[in-house]
C-alpha cells in the first residue's frame, strides 16, 4: 500500500524492518477521491495527515478575483500535509488534480511513531524541510525565471521526483495535467503556457501531449532551466 513512500524514504535513508512495520502501523485507512476535489480547506481542524498513494494533488491558495495559485504539486509517496501534525490546520487548500488514492495517518499515531522511533521522527522532519526547499525554488521561478525557464524547471523537477518512485525514466513520464493547471503552477496564462510548450517542442527539448511529458533532450532542457537538483537533497544522507 505505501510502497512508493518507502521507496522515496529509502532513496535517502536506510529503513529497518522494525521501522517499516511501525510506519505501516501509523496508517489508519485509505480513501479514494475524484479529480478536482478539494478535500482540505484552509483553517479546517485536522487530526490526521495525508499520504498520497496514487495520482497527483496540489496545495493552492484562492485569490479574491477567482484565480488560484498552485504552490506545490504532490506525487505518489508524498505526505501532502505532514506539517499539519504540528500546525493542526493549514493556511492553504489541498485538492486532487487527478483521481487519487490517499492514506490517512492519525496525528496520535504519528506522535507515537516519533516517540518510539526518534530516527524516524528526524526523517519525517526532513520531509517537511524538503517541502520548504521546493517552495523556495518555486518562489525563485515565479520571481526571477522567465516563462521558458520556469516551465523547463518545473518539468525537470517533476522528472526527478517521479523518478524517485519509479514513475519516470529517461524518455519521460505521465503528467495528466491541463495547460490551465500548469499555468496555475507557473503564474502564467494558459495561452502563454501553450506558447512556451510550443517553443520547447520546436527547440527539440520536450513534448507535452496526451498527458505525457516526452523528453527529447533532457540535458538541453536542464540547461535552459539552469536546473540543479541539489535542492531535492538526493542520495543517501549521513546518519
Amino acid at each position: 500500500m505505501i510502497g512508493k513512500y518507502l521507496m522515496k524514504l529509502r532513496a535517502r535513508d536506510p529503513i529497518s524492518a522494525e521501522e517499516e512495520a511501525a510506519i505501516r502501523e501509523s496508517i489508519a485507512d485509505t480513501v479514494r477521491y475524484p479529480a478536482d476535489h478539494c478535500f482540505i480547506r484552509a483553517g479546517q481542524r485536522l487530526n490526521h495527515s495525508t499520504l498520497l498513494l496514487d495520482g497527483l494533488m496540489c496545495r493552492y491558495k484562492d485569490m479574491s478575483d477567482g484565480q488560484r495559485q498552485i504552490t506545490e504539486i504532490h506525487v505518489p509517496g508524498d505526505f501532502a500535509d505532514l506539517h499539519s501534525f504540528t500546525l493542526k490546520h493549514l493556511d492553504h487548500n489541498i485538492m486532487t488534480l487527478t483521481p487519487c488514492t490517499i492514506a490517512r495517518a492519525p496525528h496520535e499515531r504519528i506522535r507515537k511513531l516519533c516517540e518510539d522511533f526518534p530516527r524516524v521522527a528526524r526523517i519525517l522532519w526532513f520531509s517537511t524541510n524538503l517541502d520548504a526547499c521546493i517552495h523556495r525554488e518555486w518562489e525563485v521561478s515565479l520571481g526571477r525565471r522567465n516563462a521558458l525557464e520556469r516551465t523547463a524547471h518545473l518539468l525537470c523537477e517533476l522528472h526527478v521526483r517521479l523518478g524517485l518512485v519509479g514513475l519516470a525514466d529517461d524518455t519521460g513520464y505521465a503528467l495528466a495535467l491541463t495547460q490551465a493547471e500548469l499555468a496555475e503552477c507557473l503564474g502564467l496564462t494558459s495561452v502563454h503556457v501553450n506558447r512556451v510548450l510550443r517553443e520547447l517542442r520546436e527547440a527539440g527539448l520536450v513534448e507535452f501531449r496526451n498527458g505525457r511529458v516526452v523528453l527529447l533532450n533532457l540535458a538541453g532542457l536542464r540547461r535552459v532551466a539552469e536546473f540543479d537538483p541539489a535542492f531535492l537533497y538526493l542520495g543517501m544522507r549521513e546518519a
